[in-house]
């Protein structure tokens, strides 16, 4: 199946992955049309077509669906649901990967049965779960719900079993995770192409403040770099279970024990930004190539020295600040409010 340049990709999701997905597509020669809830789109301002509509709206999705070639997503919380309307042979990556993706438990029990090793885990109902969940896995740990939570949002860090006592279990679904003690924080990303070929990038390291990715760098440190085959290892046969076509990225823990799995996410990441200016070909265009079935672009890096660094809140404003460093690749979202934790853009340096 491929999708040749002046056809139509649907991009579910109004956000900033959508807005460089398409900026990329255009430079390919393709039209975005995009599908989102909200109002406000900075994707659907860089793109041909907007349907603004529920989620829930079958009538609405089917129609961007006929309107489309192929159709993609730019977050994992699409519900799954609402992907009836389109053709599977239309929708990449597939239905399952979100399945997967969108509930911890799940994402957790799939990356076990393929070999991996994620932070001791227990499903978390009840207050009498929570319980059983600290005295099985101990303390320090971080409650987290199973759907929905993304930059830190619906975390809440476990100190002790008296800190849980003091807790009431929302009837949400919630798994406890024991806190992990780990050297370093990376990233593997990978394209899959419709052919099933496969290609990484380099991990860069990764540093989070208050749960949101503030830098991404290379070289990373020895230990990420001594664990990264065994990662890309498990990342690959997580790609292939799933039959995955596009973008896929795993955050990992660098360990005294090996990599310990933290997250996937079936799309862009934030942590593979700096592939645009920092590989042959970046993150944005392969996913392009990938879903509309074209040969896939060199991953290799063009400098053993990259930085990536998240502008977020107040701090995507100082665009003639930031610019004024010649050395400087700025990409800001086109937001129109900071608000505090919000990511309003990025910068990349090469070479240094």
């Amino acid at each position: 199946m491929r999708i040749t340049p002046g056809s139509t990709i649907g991009i579910l999701g109004g956000g900033q992955l959508g807005r460089m997905i398409a900026m990329t597509a255009a430079q390919l020669g393709y039209r975005c049309h995009i599908y989102a809830p909200e109002a406000e789109s900075v994707a659907a301002e860089v793109s041909a077509q907007f349907t603004r509509a529920a989620w829930d709206d079958q009538a609405a999705m089917g129609a961007f669906a006929a309107s489309c070639d192929v159709v993609t997503y730019e977050f994992e919380n699409v519900p799954v649901a609402a992907l009836q309307p389109i053709p599977s042979e239309k929708l990449a990556p597939g239905a399952r990967a979100l399945e997967v993706a969108q509930d911890r438990l799940n994402e957790k029990n799939f990356v076990v049965e393929l070999g991996g090793t994620p932070a001791p885990f227990a499903p978390v109902d009840t207050d009498e779960d929570l319980a059983a969940a600290i005295a099985a896995i101990g303390a320090p740990g971080i409650l987290k719900t199973r759907r929905d939570g993304y930059d830190g949002k619906g975390q809440w860090r476990i100190a002790s079993a008296d800190d849980a006592a003091t807790l009431s279990v929302p009837p949400v679904g919630l798994i406890y995770e024991g806190l992990v003690r780990f050297g370093a924080e990376f990233s593997v990303i990978l394209v899959r192409g419709r052919d099933g070929e496969v290609r990484f990038w380099d991990s860069t390291q990764n540093v989070h403040e208050h749960g949101i990715l503030a830098l991404s760098f290379l070289p990373a440190a020895p230990i990420v770099r001594e664990q990264v085959e065994a990662a890309r290892a498990l990342a690959r046969r997580v790609a292939d279970a799933l039959d995955y076509v596009g973008v896929l990225t795993l955050e990992f823990f660098a360990t005294e024990d090996g990599p310990v799995f933290n997250e996937m996410a079936p799309r862009v990441h934030n942590s593979g930004h700096w592939t645009t200016e920092g590989a042959v070909i970046g993150q944005f265009e392969n996913h392009v190539r990938a879903i509309c079935g074209m040969p896939l672009g060199e991953t290799r890096s063009v400098s053993a020295n990259v930085v990536m660094r998240n502008l977020v809140g107040e701090s995507g404003l100082n665009a003639a600040e930031i610019l004024s460093d010649p050395a400087n690749h700025l990409h800001l979202y086109g937001k129109a409010e900071a608000r505090e934790g919000r990511k309003m853009g990025h910068v990349t340096r090469i070479g240094e």
